[in-house]
């Protein structure tokens, strides 16, 4: 019940966040179904490999690179999911900072945690 709880949470954010900014569109609410999907596999299987290659990079910066693994995750998602697009890597980067936080206050909100 908690990940579809989840999936829901993030469909939803994906929805929102697209109709505020400009550069993102999804064409309905089953591709932002499947964007959550696609978005939570590639949190579980791509990100961990992408931080352990790029983590001298991350040390450097102090983890902020860690914000462009999450725009490449993004990016990669548009790639993969036909109803989603993001116009570029700046897009991108502002929509993953929008949507963390976001899906950190809305699980604050139903008392999960992240």
């Amino acid at each position: 019940m908690k990940l579809i709880t989840r999936i829901l949470i993030t469909s939803l954010l994906v929805v929102l966040i697209s109709y505020l900014m400009k550069g993102v569109q999804v064409a309905d609410v089953w591709d932002a179904i499947i964007v959550a999907v696609v978005l939570g596999l590639l949190n579980l299987f791509v990100k961990p490999v992408l931080v352990i290659l790029t983590l001298p990079v991350t040390v450097i910066t102090l983890g902020l690179f860690l914000l462009v693994i999450n725009a490449l995750i993004i990016l990669l998602c548009d790639k993969l999911v036909d109803g989603f697009s993001v116009n570029s890597f700046w897009t991108a980067l502002f929509f993953s900072i929008i949507l963390s936080l976001s899906q950190s206050i809305m699980y604050k909100f139903i008392g999960e945690s992240k």
